[in-house]
């Protein structure tokens, strides 16, 4: 019985995007985490044909249970070795089971298939085919790139060096790489576990998907600046901030959950993280001409979304995004109204906005209505090398996908005040210092405002040699004239 309770909360946990699975089966301490583990993946890989089956058989009606236990009751029944619990639960499934036997058989009929894998949604069918790889954050406030890389290969991992393409990051075995976009991350083969490794409980490497390894590395707030994680648990995010101003300057980070806001603390403890600030406060509700943040420049927002990116998650079908659609636009709601929040900071350079959303309603329909909003901020191009871009028109944004980059799915957007802009352009040696220090791979072909008379007039000074004026010239011969006049009448 306590199997199955604990895989209902951890299922339940997941889904309010407090963690990821594997992460939250490895805190829960359980005594056979192996088998914990197994079942909450598998629950979830079918939890869209389980929900389906109990709705229709009435389920939840007939037993008083939650959906959840239900769920994981109803794998276990149906797909895996059987119900492992003895008492009520199994007298109760057993009850039940010719009815959900012949629900699934049904099933299975309708959509001309014969196996039960072949029910998943096409999305959970493709996470199948392309595993992600095991990311390796490595937390530089404890340690550097090199000194992991040489552990692991102490450790009977081999290093086949810097990944070029994307290929290169399908890891088998004990094989691993260095990421071909983010310095800071090592890919390895998709079932390596780290939970239990020396580098990971002394806070050396943060096991973190790549795509949401994004934000604080796209921000790359300096070290001394002031810096706001505004929906900042369960805080990976927060300590690759820390990470990225090296422990100086002040980082505010605020949550509702005061639990998760619990957990985060231990997490950024063992991280190393010692500029934090944490706040259990809505963000929204943060003043942001206290004059405790008037030195606030960058600001991290993922807020919370649909979680639609989720690779565990996703199994929604046309049907079930039809119905949330209402959720979706009071998400889009809530999101735009951070955003704007966020840029109300008077001395805000930049913000930073993510999700780990495919839906455009979260992503590129926010963005765009909040420049609508904010005509004094601009969209900056991110990575020109990322193979996948937002939907155009705003091609500067940074998509994600499991196909497409072998992460989660993901949305960033940056978001630049223009006054910055200006100013950096009247001083090319500041443009340049704070342009490559904030983001390393802008592409070259970035479009610049238009430039104002002055800057044009000298511009093309500094471009072509000034011609020689004839007008001047003469009216200097005509001034040599009156005075050779005005000295030979002195002399008469």
């Amino acid at each position: 019985m306590a199997l199955y309770l604990k895989a209902a909360e951890i299922l339940e946990k997941a889904e309010r995007k407090r963690g990821a699975l594997k992460t939250l089966v490895y805190e829960s301490k359980f005594k056979n985490v192996k088998q914990l583990f197994a079942l909450v993946c598998e629950t979830q890989k079918f939890s869209s044909i389980l929900q389906e089956i109990i709705e229709s058989t009435k389920l939840l009606k007939h037993t008083k249970l939650k959906m959840h236990i239900a769920k994981v009751l109803a794998y276990d029944l149906l797909m895996g070795q059987g119900v492992k619990c003895g008492g009520s639960w199994k007298a109760t499934m057993m009850k039940h089971r010719p009815r959900l036997q012949a629900e699934l058989a049904r099933m299975k009929v309708k959509r001309k298939v014969s196996r039960n894998e072949d029910l998943l949604p096409a999305s959970a069918q493709q996470s199948a085919k392309y595993q992600l790889p095991r990311y390796v954050r490595v937390n530089t406030l404890k340690t550097t790139v090199e000194d992991v890389v040489d552990y692991f290969k102490r450790d009977g991992f081999s290093y086949l060096g810097q990944a070029l393409r994307l290929d290169d990051l399908s890891m088998k075995d004990k094989n691993f790489v260095g990421d071909l976009h983010l310095p800071e991350l090592l890919a390895f083969s998709p079932k390596t576990d780290f939970h239990d490794h020396f580098l990971y409980k002394a806070g050396h490497i943060i096991l973190q998907d790549k795509a949401s390894c994004l934000p604080a590395y796209l921000l790359n707030p300096p070290p001394g600046s002031h810096v706001i994680d505004a929906c900042a648990a369960p805080g990976n995010k927060t300590s690759h901030l820390a990470a990225k101003m090296k422990n100086k300057g002040r980082l505010f980070a605020f949550d509702l959950d005061a639990k998760r806001l619990a957990t985060m603390s231990t997490l950024l403890l063992r991280a190393g993280v010692m500029c934090q600030q944490l706040a259990n406060q809505d963000f929204l509700k943060v003043d942001p001409d206290s004059p405790q943040y008037k030195d606030v420049e960058y600001i991290l927002l993922d807020p919370s979304c649909s979680g639609s990116g989720m690779v565990c998650l996703r199994d929604n079908t046309p049907a079930d995004l039809e119905k949330d659609q209402d959720r979706l636009a009071s998400l889009a709601s809530f999101q735009l109204r951070c955003l704007n929040h966020g840029l109300r900071f008077p001395h805000l350079k930049r913000l930073v906005y993510s999700t780990c959303s495919i839906h455009c309603q979260e992503n590129e329909e926010v963005i765009t209505a909040c420049l609508q909003q904010n005509p004094s901020f601009r969209l900056v191009p991110l990575l020109p090398q990322w193979p996948e871009r937002g939907l155009e028109p705003l091609s500067q944004c940074l998509r994600a996908s499991i196909t497409n980059t072998r992460t989660h799915g993901f949305f960033v957007a940056l978001l630049e005040k223009c006054s910055e802009v200006g100013s950096a352009m009247q001083n090319p040696v500041v443009q340049k210092s704070e342009m490559e220090a904030t983001l390393p791979a802008l592409p070259a072909t970035e479009k610049r405002p238009a430039p104002s008379e002055k800057e044009s007039n000298s511009s093309d000074t500094e471009e072509r040699p000034t011609p020689p004026v004839q007008v001047d010239s003469a009216s200097s011969k005509k001034r040599r004239k009156r005075k050779k006049k005005k000295a030979a009448a002195a002399l008469e």
